[in-house]
């Protein structure tokens, strides 16, 4: 398996530069070249690698940061298992701006701050994992917005000009739940300014973003509107009742699937927590034959918003072209019932045992139709000095075509071609397959988790596999 990842490596490079050449293969294709557009998610950017540096941190002033990161002792890489410390953000953003090409976008699908953001604060503050009175909490609130403003700054000074779509993560937040009110009142000029450079009518994006973290926008010179959910308030994290708020956005959400179609517009939606199984949850709490019962199964959604949206993207077949999701961590996708595939981002993080990695698609046409991609990892093992081609799509599945129609037809081959599947498992963890948790036994999870969304559905594959 090892020697086969290798070849698939070499030859990589020779593949993305005919890829970004060749035209794409669907009929809304109006053009003969392909350009790139990164994918990256999952970053959690933890400032707290060096507790020498907290002090100055705190004191200065965000555009100060970097500067101050550069005088720390500690210029090794994030290992295994942690979250992403200054050097591995530089190596990722000097990564991504070397395959930009003339991408029209970027797209970051969520997780700016890193794990149990406020507990390490406090712990740096004043020794506990608890704030001592109101003035911690305002400093810690403060403190997560000016990392929220230092990622956003050096994210745009990499990319240039283009606008950064994104989706907001479950750790956007100041408890690591999603993101409330006062952290959305709070970033709303940076998302629009910084990430979205003006791609969305100002009130419109303030007037949505301020309410529940989402938002729609238009990427100039393409026929393409971008819709980034916040899917965060959908799931099972959110404690209590959260129906107001989330039928508002998912009747907004309608509202614009339907303008889009008025308009003969393609969509590309962005996520962060994905619709169905929570796979790695599910896998550790399986039977030791893997099976799975209602009470093992966790899933990402709330059964009843699940519902609902995916009743919503089945009233606009077609629309929809791209969905990209985060969260996993891991290189995976997933089928709705409707469909549409979400193709879901590997995280730069390494808190799940993964290598780094990010995604290069090739896009063609007004509406960025896909056809490929190549996956980009760093091998924390042998420390290169930059990220590198780990795969490419196209040629590791000898796929053809538009790259929904390849996964969806990946899918049943993961079950009958041994080697097929042999390759999905050892491409998602990134390259870090001594970390992998996927078995023999519990295959069977990761497998149904691509193509069944509701859990008894899911159950019942799982334990018929």
């Amino acid at each position: 398996m090892n020697r086969l990842f290798r070849n698939f490596r070499l030859f990589s490079l020779v593949i993305l530069i005919l890829v970004l050449q060749l035209a794409a293969c669907g009929s809304d294709s109006t053009t003969t070249s392909s350009t790139p557009v990164v994918l990256f998610s999952d970053v959690h950017f933890n400032p707290y690698y060096d507790p020498a540096l907290f002090e100055q941190l705190v004191a200065a002033d965000a555009s100060q940061w970097a500067g101050i990161f550069k005088t720390s002792t500690k210029q090794t890489l994030s290992n295994f298992g942690e979250d992403t410390n200054y050097p591995l953000f530089v190596l990722t953003l000097s990564s991504i701006k070397q395959n930009l090409g003339a991408s029209p976008l970027v797209v970051f699908t969520g997780d700016i701050l890193g794990h149990h953001f406020s507990q390490l604060f406090y712990q740096n503050l004043n020794g506990t994992q608890n704030p001592r009175n109101a003035a911690d909490v305002a400093a810690m609130q403060a403190f997560a917005n000016k990392t929220v403003a230092f990622f956003i700054d050096q994210v745009r000074s990499s990319v240039g000009t283009i606008p950064v779509m994104f989706a907001l993560g479950n750790n956007d937040s100041y408890d690591d739940t999603g993101p409330d009110s006062t952290f959305l009142s709070g970033t709303a000029e940076l998302f629009y300014t910084k990430f979205l450079n003006g791609a969305a009518d100002r009130q419109e994006f303030l007037a949505t973003y301020t309410k529940g973290g989402y938002y729609s926008a238009e990427l100039p010179g393409t026929n393409l509107m971008v819709i980034g959910l916040n899917t965060v308030a959908f799931s099972t994290y959110v404690s209590g009742n959260n129906d107001t708020a989330v039928n508002e956005e998912l009747a907004w959400f309608d509202a614009k699937l339907a303008s889009a179609k008025a308009s003969g517009k393609k969509v590309w939606l962005l996520l962060h927590v994905p619709p169905g199984a929570d796979i790695y949850t599910t896998a550790k709490s399986a039977d030791a034959n893997g099976h799975i019962t209602a009470t093992s199964a966790t899933m990402m959604w709330k059964a009843a918003y699940q519902t609902s949206f995916l009743g919503i993207v089945a009233k606009y077949p077609g629309v929809i072209s791209m969905t990209l999701a985060g969260h996993t961590h891991m290189d995976e996708y997933r089928i709705l019932p409707s469909s549409e595939v979400i193709e879901i981002i590997p995280s730069i993080s390494t808190r799940s045992g993964n290598d780094p990695a990010f995604k290069v698609l090739a896009v063609t046409g007004d509406a960025l139709a896909s056809g490929d991609y190549v996956s980009l990892n760093y091998d924390l093992a042998a420390k290169p000095l930059q990220f590198t081609n780990y795969y490419t799509f196209s040629m590791a599945f000898a796929a053809q075509g538009l790259l929904n129609d390849s996964l969806k037809q990946l899918f049943p081959l993961l079950y009958t071609n041994n080697a097929q599947q042999a390759l999905y498992r050892g491409y998602y963890y990134s390259g870090n397959n001594a970390l992998s948790s996927i078995t023999d036994t519990n295959w069977p999870i990761y497998w149904c988790g691509i193509g069944h969304m509701g859990q008894a559905e899911f159950i019942n594959c799982v334990n018929s596999y």
